[in-house]
């Protein structure tokens, strides 16, 4: 096996990282395939680089002078994406699953004013092959905390975390949950929902959230294909909805926090040396600063969380720089 960039990028996240857990993590790769290669990189070099023990990993002798090489090749490759990328405006084609939000993209053109801007909704199943195919610069798209939309995909594809979320209820404005700050266990057995088509992604989620009320079969009177439909047969047919607090929203319908939520991830997600890591940070940050503007039309959860910020690191900076309206 020959030495490639992406195998110094490997070692460099886990000299970075003291861990092959927590570069497994930054890498969004499982660790026993982190571990694999990690074993296929030693033998091409002709010994380990690191020593294993229950705090971590440090250096090997070997290491300790190979891995600073790899480091630099990692940061050299890295340099010369950059440079080539800002050599040339181009374009840059984002996609997001099932909804586009309007402020978005005015984020992104104020964040890339050097590039063609090009947004797109597509299913979320479809929008990391589309970055796997090289049909989008790069993709957002939310997913379970327990799902890796990245298996099975074999082209060379960089994610990360932009923000966790938790999902809230939506509720008739006049229903008596409505205005609870918290809704518990026993107040939701009554309720009739309106839930997600099987095989939509969302049903993941909902079937973790209905696992954890012990309502393997709970009364569903609809599956919708998305937040907009099922936001429609809240407010027609009275019925309930497991939710992200910052998705479309229609008037007389109220979000109540549930007492034990499910929370989503969602990443963003590209093709390794399509885009520059300046431009990867500029779109990364621009879906951060929409999501809290969104966020902030819902006094209620923009309230909760702000008080729970310890659990949203990824928006910390954009919390502290945006002052609320409410």
């Amino acid at each position: 096996m020959q030495i490639e960039v992406r195998h110094a990028r490997v070692v460099a996240a886990l000299a970075e990282a003291g861990s092959i857990s927590r570069a497994a993590q930054r890498l969004t790769l499982p660790q026993p395939s982190l571990t694999m290669q990690l074993r296929r990189i030693e033998s091409a070099l002709g010994g380990p680089l690191f020593v294993r023990s229950n705090s971590g990993i440090s250096p090997t002798v070997l290491g300790e002078r190979i891995i600073p090489l790899m480091v630099e090749l990692a940061e050299r490759a890295d340099e010369i994406v950059s440079e080539s990328s800002s050599m040339s405006s181009g374009v840059i084609r984002v996609a997001t699953a099932e909804w586009t939000p309007v402020g978005l993209r005015s984020e992104l053109a104020e964040r890339l004013p050097d590039v063609e801007l090009q947004t797109v909704t597509l299913d979320a199943a479809r929008c990391v092959q589309a970055v796997s195919d090289d049909a989008h610069t790069a993709c957002v798209v939310p997913c379970a905390e327990t799902e890796d939309p990245l298996r099975g995909v074999d082209a060379d594809l960089l994610s990360e975390v932009i923000f966790r979320e938790p999902m809230w209820l939506a509720l008739p404005s006049g229903h008596p949950l409505a205005g609870a700050e918290l809704a518990d266990r026993a107040r939701l057995d009554s309720l009739t929902w309106v839930r997600h088509q099987r095989g939509h992604w969302f049903h993941v989620l909902e079937r973790e959230f209905f696992g954890r009320l012990e309502l393997a079969e709970p009364e569903v009177v609809h599956h919708a294909a998305g937040q907009a439909e099922a936001m429609a047969w809240v407010t027609g047919a009275g019925a309930a909805a497991l939710v992200s607090p910052t998705g479309p929203l229609v008037p007389g319908v109220a979000l109540v926090a549930p007492e034990e939520a499910v929370w989503r991830k969602v990443l963003l997600v590209s093709r390794r040396g399509a885009v520059s890591p300046d431009r990867l940070r500029g779109i990364a940050e621009a879906v951060r600063e929409n999501y809290c503007a969104l966020a902030r039309r819902v006094p209620a959860y923009w309230s909760w969380l702000r008080a729970h910020r310890s659990e949203f690191r990824e928006l910390d900076a954009h919390l502290d720089a945006v002052t609320s309206p409410f």
